[in-house]
């Protein structure tokens, strides 16, 4: 058995083995709930005498991850979602398989019979679908956007990486290697295209000095404008 579910005063939470774990670790998130991954070496029964020891720390933490959830979309089979480019459609399926695939525009979800689609699968390979036309999306579009505001105001890089960044979004190395996050293909173009300058810019200053916020300013236009409109969006999906 490599995984198996406890009840604990009303709380599901799931123990699982895990080949990478060297102590026991216990994770409360937001529709994947209270997990418990458990090393090779500790027994189910060993792993559940713990978690219970633990259960004053996890009925503590809850109300955050419950919260979060508070916040989240829930989607239905009434939600309309749409990014720049993928149209989320919604299927009831006669087969077995909960899959999200993306191809010619849509986001299709096959949801089988018997699974609510309020349900917290449902939910999360919903979200993983529509990451996955945001990652497409952004792998067409960013590097070549990169590219032409590099060229325009003449600063150089290595190379740019699209990651599934859900801290922050964008960084660049020491190098010169550019990060961005595939979450900004929510945001407006005048916006992403700042994030791009921001990182553009650290190209030639690593520091948020004075003197970097000066040359961002002459490239992005009120850029410290700019930076707070980025920070009222969040990375995460509602």
């Amino acid at each position: 058995m490599t995984e198996e579910t406890l009840h604990i005063d009303g709380i599901n939470i799931t123990l699982f083995k895990s080949t990478r774990a060297k102590s026991l670790n216990i994770t409360i998130k937001p529709f994947t709930g209270v997990r418990v991954s458990v090393p090779k070496t500790i027994s189910f029964k060993k792993a559940k005498s713990i978690v219970e020891q633990r259960m004053d720390w996890i009925k503590k933490n809850l109300p955050r991850m419950q919260k979060a959830e508070d916040l989240f979309t829930v989607f239905d089979w009434n939600t309309e979602f749409k990014t720049r480019e993928h149209e989320l459609v919604l299927v009831q399926s006669e087969k077995g398989v909960l899959r999200a695939t993306v191809r010619n525009c849509k986001i299709k979800i096959d949801i089988p019979k018997g699974i609510e689609i309020s349900s917290n699968e449902v939910q999360v390979e919903i979200r993983k679908g529509i990451e996955r036309a945001w990652r497409k999306e952004a792998k067409d579009w960013i590097p070549n956007r990169v590219e032409e505001l590099a060229k325009e105001h003449s600063f150089s890089f290595k190379q740019v990486a699209i990651k599934n960044a859900k801290t922050r979004w964008g960084s660049c190395s020491s190098d010169n290697n550019i990060n961005l996050s595939l979450h900004l293909m929510r945001l407006p173009d005048y916006l992403i295209d700042y994030v791009i300058l921001h990182e553009l810019v650290h190209t030639k200053i690593k520091n948020h000095s004075p003197q970097f916020w000066q040359h961002l300013d002459q490239v992005s236009g009120n850029a410290r404008k700019l930076d707070r409109e980025v920070k009222d969006y969040r990375i995460e999906i509602y």
